[in-house]
């Protein structure tokens, strides 16, 4: 338990030595899901109020781990109920990560351990920076459930998820004046 927590820690920590090379710019965080229109559109929606409301000096960006050309546009059962909450995610279309988003990120937020495993896979050289959401908020183990396709439930479930997740990160993040 000892060496999981030692390791948790220091995995959460090295990432953030590198935002002293940054001064004056904001901790950059990507949020990468499979085709990124679910959830990381939510995460980073839900982030972008949060830090707008908390005056953060944090930027974020949503991307897909798994781009499909085909299939761009917000899943709308997710963007419903951001609406809900005045958020329009309407405009958004899926973007895939890039090395340039990896290069220029503080943090890589999976909502999956198979998301991280293929971005490490991808990017091994970021490999310290790159965590589950769940992973780097709370220190367990746990993906955000998939809503892609199912009942408005899941997607109320998927939201929930992804809004403590998102809290719980930007309490945490590094957030320089």
């Amino acid at each position: 338990m000892k060496k999981v927590l030692a390791a948790v820690i220091t995995s959460c920590l090295l990432p953030l030595a590198s935002l002293a090379a940054h001064a004056g710019e904001p901790t950059k965080i990507a949020f990468v899901d499979t085709g990124n229109t679910g959830r990381s559109v939510t995460a980073e929606a839900l982030a972008n109020a949060a830090i707008g409301e908390k005056k953060l000096h944090i930027a974020v960006i949503s991307r897909a781990a798994d781009y499909d050309p085909y299939d761009t546009k917000p899943e709308a059962n997710a963007a419903t109920l951001l609406m809900q909450r005045g958020l329009d995610v309407s405009a958004h279309q899926a973007a895939p990560l890039t090395p340039n988003d990896v290069r220029h990120s503080d943090l890589i937020l999976t909502m999956t351990a198979k998301h991280k495993s293929k971005v490490i896979e991808q990017y091994p050289e970021a490999k310290a920076k790159i965590f589950t959401i769940a992973e780097y908020a709370t220190g367990e183990s746990k993906d955000v459930d998939d809503a892609w396709g199912k009942p408005m439930e899941t997607y109320v479930k998927m939201i929930k998820q992804v809004d403590q997740y998102v809290a719980l990160t930007l309490e945490k993040a590094p957030n320089p004046k």
